[in-house]
């Protein structure tokens, strides 16, 4: 993954004229509780009003089974978001944080726990963490299908940093059950 769509092109602050270089981003939604639609559709809206984030598409949505979580949780609904912004990695993570408080998501400590809302940054350019709160490119996403296929859907010759092409990584997952939900959709505002 590297950064788009040209790593040369900044983007002036105006208000104190430093440079930040144009990123593109890759984030990861879902929802089981609640309104599941509605709670992704306004995850999409709350990112494409942030300044600095410019979405550029969104995924169709998919219904996968919850992975980890406890018994009889609902099935959820995710999908991928692309943007291009000039945010740091660390203040796209405190806004992915602020929305998901928005829509009411708990955080119990729980592995796998139902949520309202998940806001998960995948990539952040060529962006590598590894801090106790911010790890990029997101740990398991090279092994999640409902984080790879709508990403593949996006952008099929992507590669995940440190891991490979999507492609490659897609079929690692085969096993793991996702439905296209084309029923429902999202759109960019």
């Amino acid at each position: 993954m590297t950064e788009t769509p040209n790593p040369h092109i900044v983007d002036t602050d105006t208000l104190t004229g430093e440079m930040h270089p144009v990123r593109r981003c890759v984030v990861s939604i879902g929802s089981n509780l609640g309104e599941r639609l509605s709670n992704l559709q306004g995850a999409v809206n709350a990112l494409a009003d942030t300044p600095e984030v410019w979405v550029t598409s969104v995924s169709r949505v998919y219904e996968t089974a919850p992975v980890g979580a406890p018994e009889g949780s609902k099935d959820f609904l995710n999908a991928v978001i692309l943007a291009d912004t000039t945010l740091s990695a660390r203040t796209l993570l405190e806004r992915a944080l602020a929305i998901e408080d928005a829509y009411g998501r708990e955080r119990t400590g729980e592995v796998g726990a139902p949520r309202t809302l998940d806001v998960d940054l995948i990539a952040v350019g060529d962006r590598r963490a590894n801090e106790a709160d911010l790890v990029l490119p997101h740990p398991r996403a090279h092994e999640r299908a409902f984080v790879l296929a709508p990403w593949h859907e996006l952008e099929p010759d992507a590669e995940l940093l440190d891991a490979g092409p999507l492609a490659e990584l897609l079929e690692k997952t085969r096993d793991q059950e996702l439905r296209v939900r084309d029923d429902v959709g999202l759109s960019v505002q």
